[in-house]
């Protein structure tokens, strides 16, 4: 089991842009961290080159070894969660611990109908129009 541990209310991982995410973030590490960081980040992955943006930090300073701790964030408007035949972008919360640079990863959808949206190629997208 990951030492670091994201819980989403409800476990709910699609939202809409300006939802606020409700979580309840946990560690149980041998020694206190210096700091706990929780990021709000979007990736791209596919062909050339893969981009990550953090967009949100949220410290959590003089922590214990072991602690469970409650938060709440507000998405922002975009980029949406999307993917397509050469790109794909993908939202996710990170909780770090430092100096040791633990982590674990909850990846989200954040598109305005909760959904990623699917990319078509313009021949497709040409044939059913």
């Amino acid at each position: 089991m990951n030492p670091l541990q994201i819980d989403l209310s409800g476990g709910q991982t699609a939202f809409e842009p300006g939802d606020e995410v409700e979580m309840t973030l946990s560690w149980e590490l041998d020694e206190a961290p210096e700091s706990i960081e929780l990021r709000l980040v979007w990736s791209t992955s596919g062909k050339g080159t893969t981009d990550l943006e953090v967009v949100m930090t949220v410290p959590f300073e003089f922590p214990y070894s072991s602690e469970t701790r409650r938060t709440s964030l507000v998405l922002p408007a975009s980029p949406y969660s999307f993917s397509g035949k050469l790109i794909t972008l993908q939202w996710a919360f990170e909780l770090i611990a430092f100096p040791s640079e633990d982590s674990t990863r909850q990846e989200i959808v954040l598109a305005p109908t909760g959904s990623e949206v699917r990319l078509k190629s313009l021949q497709k997208a040409k044939a059913t129009d």
